[in-house]
């Protein structure tokens, strides 16, 4: 057995941590990725999702100042930021700005934080779709609480992480990103209610595993789109008089979305049936039935390209191609759209199989390579 990505991780920040503080760190913090099986763009209208924290993550090893300096230094980017928690000030659009927003949320909720310096590298993929931003804001939490001595509530501290990046940071993101890397469980995906932030664990059926398939295109029209489309969900709600769409039901919608426009229809409908089809893979995961958590997966696949239209060329070839091989379940796009990656359910004994002629068949398609690999399901943030 080679040794896993987890340890290599663990073992570079470590030694970069060694190398440029001259000591070991008191701490060494994770926090994971995710990847969306299905419940696309329903987590900020109050739905249903259910995701999976992955074996990428965030990583950051760490010892505490006497002072209330903040050095921290990030491989990825080859860069240093040395500020104060005294004086928290917004600046260029750059990692560091996940730092300060994380500060700012802490200090705002009344914490006292105690100054540390540490070292960051992660292996989350970038634009993905696979959250590296909130396993970035869970990570420094995680580091926050560990130096100043902070009790650790996974809902509590996802939803101070929304709110680094709503209001810090300036994206409208929804919960789902930041509660899974708080909460994940090992071997499950998480059945996350967005409204009341109840989660259930759901156990993968026996025979499958989850791989990812990195289309290597990036999102860049999603900013906008993602907030175009918020407004036509949040607009229909109010249509509807109730606080979200999560509180129409698919009978109510049918009947009486005939005042809306086409376009917002659409919209519309993909959220009321994908909150739908994601309790039914919920339960359908219960059951072991992989064939329908497939069948569900692909539905939602086709309600994303078709109504809400957030897929591309690349994510719909992608899907194609994976649909093609027999050890595929289902395959969906995941994450907000317009590029990233797509995740399939797939029989665990073909995986190799699978990887490499998915892999094979899209570069042929398309005339770009692919990232294409397994994934398991880990905990969410924590000390290791």
């Amino acid at each position: 057995m080679g040794i896993s990505q987890g340890v290599l991780c663990k073992q570079s920040v470590e030694c970069a941590f060694r190398r440029h503080f001259d000591s070991s760190p008191t701490w060494v913090v994770r926090a994971p990725g995710r990847v969306n099986l299905i419940g696309e763009h329903t987590d900020y209208n109050d739905g249903f999702v259910l995701p999976m924290a992955i074996d990428r993550a965030v990583w950051i090893a760490l010892r505490p100042r006497v002072d209330r300096r903040l050095i921290v230094h990030s491989l990825d980017c080859d860069a240093r930021t040395n500020l104060t928690l005294d004086e928290l000030r917004r600046g260029d659009h750059d990692w560091t700005e996940y730092v300060k927003g994380v500060a700012w949320v802490l200090q705002e909720r009344g914490d006292v934080l105690r100054g540390w310096e540490g070292i960051v590298v992660g292996d989350v993929p970038v634009g993905a779709g696979l959250s590296s931003s909130a396993a970035f804001e869970l990570a420094l939490a995680r580091a926050f609480a560990a130096v100043s001595d902070l009790p650790w509530d996974a809902a509590t501290m996802a939803l101070l992480g929304q709110r680094a990046e709503n209001e810090w940071v300036g994206v409208r993101c929804g919960i789902m990103d930041q509660m899974i890397s708080a909460a994940g469980r090992a071997g499950h995906a998480l059945l996350i209610d967005c409204r009341t932030l109840h989660t259930e664990a759901v156990p993968f059926p026996s025979e499958t595993t989850v791989v990812v398939l990195d289309t290597a295109t990036r999102r860049g029209l999603v900013d906008s789109a993602y907030n175009q489309r918020r407004g036509q969900c949040e607009a229909t709600a109010r249509a509807f008089g109730v606080p979200a769409l999560r509180d129409v039901s698919v009978e109510r919608f049918a009947e009486e979305s005939v005042r809306l426009d086409e376009e917002t229809r659409r919209r519309a409908w993909h959220v009321i049936t994908e909150i739908e089809r994601t309790l039914q893979a919920a339960e359908a995961m219960r059951e072991g039935n992989a064939s329908e958590v497939g069948r569900l997966m692909n539905a939602s696949h086709d309600s994303l390209r078709d109504d809400f239209a957030v897929s591309s060329r690349e994510l719909d070839v992608m899907v194609e191609c994976g649909r093609a091989h027999p050890a595929c379940f289902g395959i969906r796009m995941t994450g907000a759209g317009f590029g990233g990656c797509a995740v399939a359910l797939i029989r665990r004994e073909l995986a190799g199989s699978f990887t490499s002629q998915v892999a094979a068949s899209y570069r042929s398609a398309t005339g770009i390579e692919p990232v294409v690999y397994v994934c398991s399901a880990t905990e969410g943030a924590s000390l290791v």
